[in-house]
Parts: structure tokens; sequence; C-alpha cells
């Protein structure tokens, strides 16, 4: 049971490194659509459906949210824009779990720029990445 587990986070920390990769290569990628994000998320999906355990720094989960958070700076505006609409089409389409998901930035110690939250307006996380003092790279406008 061990062995498997150890494999299973072998497994989430390779795809983790994988979607950081792609980023870092291809940083326009996250406007395309929300499949990186949702896959992202998804590595956290245990404490999002069933509330627990909860992720700590060094666990695949919060090493995703790190990658999100990376994906979200990594194309200025525009990527962070496209973040913060994947999320809140997530929240809306999976409600009932929207606390679990608003969270886990912060169980991470990740702050994305913005909060994960229905009434955010994305077209604004440039002055919310502003107010926490973010370096924004305006080439993507």
């Amino acid at each position: 049971m061990r062995d498997k587990f150890n494999e299973m986070l072998r497994m989430s920390y390779i795809a983790a490194i994988g979607v950081i990769i792609l980023f870092w290569r291809f940083p326009d990628a996250a406007g395309e659509d929300c499949s990186t994000v949702t896959a992202l998320v998804s590595t956290c999906s245990n404490f999002v459906m069933y509330g627990s355990p909860d992720p700590i720094p060094g666990s695949p989960c919060c090493t995703a949210m790190t990658s999100l958070n990376s994906l979200a700076d990594s194309g200025g505006v525009g990527n962070r824009r496209s973040v913060c609409r994947c999320l809140m089409d997530l929240i809306d389409t999976y409600t009932s779990n929207a606390t679990a998901i608003a969270t886990l930035p912060g169980f991470c110690g990740v702050s994305l720029g913005f909060v994960i939250d229905p009434n955010t307006d994305c077209d604004y996380v440039d002055q919310y990445a502003k107010l926490e003092g973010r370096k924004l790279n305006f080439r993507s406008l």
C-alpha cells in the first residue's frame, strides 16, 4: 500500500513538473482553454471532494498551486485573467466545492493575486495584483 502511495506521489510530481515546463516554454497557452488550470486543481481532488487531508506545502496539491501561480505570473495580465476566469468557471461548475477550491492557495501559502470568489471580476486582476506589489509583465495585453 505504501509503495502504491509513493508511486502516485511520484507521478503527481512528474505531472506538475511537466506543466511547469510546458508553460515556461509556451507562456501564452493559458489563454487558450482551461484544461491546464483544471488539471492543476484536480491534483487536489481529495481535499476538494472530501475536505481532507489539508494540503501542506510540499505536497503534490501545493506543488500544483505553486504551478498555477507561476502560470498566472508567466504571461502578465492576460494569463492572470485567464487563470482567474478558469477558476471562476470551476467554482460555478462545482458550487458545492467552491469553498474548498477557494481555500487551496491559502493552505499552500500561495497568493494568486486575486480572491477566488464568485464576486471577483477577473477584468480587474491587474489592480488586485498591483495592491499585492506584484510586478506585471504587460507584453500579453
